[in-house]
């Protein structure tokens, strides 16, 4: 059996710490290359300790001078970069086969685009990629001769629900159907949610998950984007793509057929298992997650976006639909506001409610564009940010 080198990005976080997880489970199959994080220095440290890659990146430069210090001291051989030039280096090094894509955020897109370039085994778990990248992104996958494959549990469950021959979606699909768990406000009053406080929206009720993606699932705007990743991802268009709130997060997502058939997959809500998939494809391997126990399973409950209340309380969910619609560069619009409105939420600059607000408006001043080239892209993400912060300002 080959063993597969991964790069892991974005290994101290929730999923990068999955991953690692389920790699340590099959030593034959998987050995780790390289990791990186931001500027966690004692779990990065762990890591490097446990693991041995040959390099660690770290974004932050201090950060990482303190971790070669730290590595030099115990006398463990890895090697530390930092900066946004080493995150592509690791993600396309020539003796890489696989690439973990877990970086929260537009950060993740230059390191997505160059594994793509290089034609890496590309782990997605950076929605992002897609909702900021779109087109440029699919072009560096297609033209690397990389092979893309899903990790959000969503996106995971819809791929292994569709045909296995692409060319075949479009005509035999009727439409595809992401469950929502709702969040932690899913039976709140739309009124309540103006003194939502940060402890509160980063209190899943089923996944363990990072601040940020915490706050876009409270907010629903993680469904909104996953929305925008499913559009490219399989290339339906936004009128069939539709959300389902699924509260017991059991069915991951649904894709009913022409003839109304519909094939679903389920599991327990542990990230490990769509991992596991995304290692192991086409074959599958064990993840450690726990297997569902039919008999203890109680009822599984489903609710439409414009029952109880939801649209009201989740308006940003329609930014998804709206912006795929709108020029090309719009979702990547959308993703940079909502990048800057989420961190403004989390510091206390600005109300929960007010997260949509900020949303909306930049939306509605930014010039249409249609970014060509991760540079296009990245001078549209720098002047939405600008705008936003701008938009914060007024708000208050």
């Amino acid at each position: 059996m080959t063993v597969q080198r991964i790069t892991v990005l974005g290994s101290t976080g929730s999923v990068g710490a999955s991953t690692l997880d389920v790699i340590a489970r099959h030593p034959e199959r998987f050995e780790v290359f390289a990791l990186s994080a931001a500027r966690q220095v004692e779990a990065l440290l762990a890591q490097c300790a446990s693991l041995r890659p040959r390099f660690a990146v770290m974004a932050d430069e201090a950060a990482s001078r303190e971790l070669a210090t730290r590595l030099r001291a115990e006398g463990l051989p890895t090697r530390v970069l930092s900066g946004p030039d080493a995150l592509e280096r690791i993600a396309a090094h020539e003796e890489v086969d696989t690439v973990m894509a877990a970086i929260v955020g537009a950060a993740g897109l230059a390191p997505c685009l160059a594994a793509a370039r290089a034609g890496k085994r590309l782990l997605l778990a950076n929605k992002e990629a897609l909702v900021v990248g779109g087109e440029v992104f699919l072009d560096a996958v297609r033209a690397g001769g990389a092979t893309l494959l899903p990790i959000d549990s969503e996106h995971s469950a819809i791929f292994q629900s569709l045909p296995e021959d692409p060319a075949t979606w479009d005509a035999r699909v009727e439409k595809i159907i992401l469950t929502a768990s709702g969040g932690p406000f899913r039976t709140w009053e739309a009124a309540r949610l103006r003194d939502v406080t940060p402890e509160q929206a980063c209190a899943h009720p089923n996944w363990v998950m990072g601040r940020k993606i915490s706050v876009d699932s409270a907010t629903m705007m993680n469904k909104a984007l996953e929305v925008i990743e499913a559009r490219f991802l399989f290339g339906l268009p936004p009128e069939r793509l539709d959300v389902v709130i699924h509260p017991q997060s059991i069915i991951h997502s649904m894709v009913q057929y022409r003839d109304t058939s519909v094939v679903a997959q389920l599991g327990t809500p542990d990230m490990r298992v769509p991992i596991a998939y995304g290692l192991g494809w086409p074959e599958r391997i064990t993840s450690g997650a726990q297997a569902l126990d039919f008999t203890r399973l109680g009822d599984l409950s489903f609710e439409a976006l414009d029952s109880r209340g939801h649209r009201e309380r989740f308006p940003g969910m329609q930014l998804a639909w709206d912006s795929l619609r709108a020029a090309p560069g719009t979702t990547a619009v959308l993703n940079a506001s909502n990048e800057v409105a989420v961190e403004a939420f989390l510091a206390g600059r600005i109300r929960f409610d007010q997260i949509h607000a900020l949303n909306l408006a930049t939306l509605s001043c930014a010039p249409a564009s249609n970014p060509r080239s991760l540079a296009d892209l990245l001078e549209l993400d720098v002047r939405v940010r600008q705008q936003a912060r701008q938009g914060i300002e007024r708000l208050r």
